[in-house]
């Protein structure tokens, strides 16, 4: 897959993840969804770059690897407090 296929793969799965929360009908508001796209678009990215620069095999699932644990910490802490910072959720 081309770089410029990929990235436009991540920014879809971006939105259809998107949907989820939507068609659940989770009590999110429209702040919630700007958050929760920030973050998918960002590990996206994060992982593109990440791929585009990274040559290794063992690297490169080392450093998506990385990228996924952070995005799920950041979004734990978000939405149940795991570390206590005042960003927490109630």
């Amino acid at each position: 897959m081309t770089p410029n296929k990929r990235l436009i793969a991540i920014l879809l799965t971006a939105g259809f993840l998107l949907l989820v929360p939507l068609v659940a009908r989770f009590p999110w508001g429209p702040f919630d969804f700007i958050v929760a796209g920030v973050l998918l678009i960002g590990a996206g990215v994060a992982i593109e770059i990440a791929l585009r620069l990274v040559r290794g095999f063992w690297q490169r699932v080392a450093v998506c690897v990385g990228v996924l644990f952070f995005l799920l910490l950041i979004w734990a802490e978000l939405a149940i407090g795991v570390i206590g910072t005042p960003l927490a959720g109630s």
